[in-house]
């Protein structure tokens, strides 16, 4: 039984990506501004939201993450979660420096992706205030997961950027962000309407983005396309990194 519990979770939260990609698919013959165009990308995040909203606090959710947790957990707490979420922001900004053709430039990418973690941050916040659920483990704010709001948030962007000219490097931020969401899991930190919900409000606020395109006409390098400055994150330090091609 437990086995195949493991194999639906799976199977559900690596949906969430392949689904989404192909509704994004289907959209891209109709005008990228067009709501219509939106109302079709917003269908799989509000999806999760709504699933994982109904899932909360439920019996069959405590028995889900209960076979997850027992199936998948290590011996030792893993660490993966805290690293993975990143990779889709290591890869978008890799493919820049190898000079893979993308949507935008790398300071409007910095740009969708500061504000797409910004507000998504905030959002998961202060849900986890308001709701004050308690943690597989017994901590508290565990609705919604914030590692899985930001590790779709990142793949989102990644998606946005490379979709048209990578389709393969642009889904690969969804697998990260998946594994991410199960690694929650595993490590008895989240419930699976954590990680949902958590999913739901990346992906959609980072099309949101997209969509409105704030700050649009800022950009101070637009006319220095030699310069590179990606920034560097990882769990405890920031900083940036700097390429001049002469």
């Amino acid at each position: 039984m437990k086995p195949i519990l493991t194999k639906i979770l799976i199977l559900v939260l690596l949906s969430s990506y392949n689904s989404y990609a192909q509704v994004l698919t289907n959209a891209d013959s109709l005008n990228s501004k067009s709501s219509f165009n939106f109302k079709k990308k917003a269908i799989v995040p509000l999806s999760l939201i709504s699933l994982g909203v109904l899932l909360n606090g439920s019996k069959l959710e405590r028995q889900f993450n209960t076979f997850v947790h027992n199936d998948l957990s290590f011996e030792h707490r893993s660490t993966a979660d805290d690293y993975m979420r990143y990779a889709p922001i290591v890869i978008m900004y890799g493919a820049d420096i190898l000079g893979a053709k993308a949507k935008n430039h790398w300071f409007d990418q910095t740009k969708y992706l500061f504000i797409s973690n910004l507000v998504s941050r905030y959002t998961t916040r202060g849900l986890k205030r308001l709701t004050a659920k308690t943690r597989p483990d017994g901590s508290s704010r565990s609705f919604p997961s914030g590692h899985t709001t930001s590790a779709f948030s990142n793949a989102s962007v990644l998606y946005n950027e490379f979709y048209e000219s990578s389709p393969l490097l642009a889904y690969s931020g969804y697998a990260f962000a998946t594994s991410t969401a199960i690694f929650r899991m595993s490590n008895n930190r989240h419930w699976l309407s954590d990680v949902l919900v958590g999913a739901g409000i990346g992906i959609l606020v980072t099309e949101l983005v997209y969509y409105f395109e704030p700050l649009k006409n800022f950009n101070p390098f637009i006319e220095y396309k030699n310069i590179t400055l990606v920034p560097q994150i990882d769990k405890e330090n920031y900083g940036f990194y700097f390429s001049y091609h002469f």
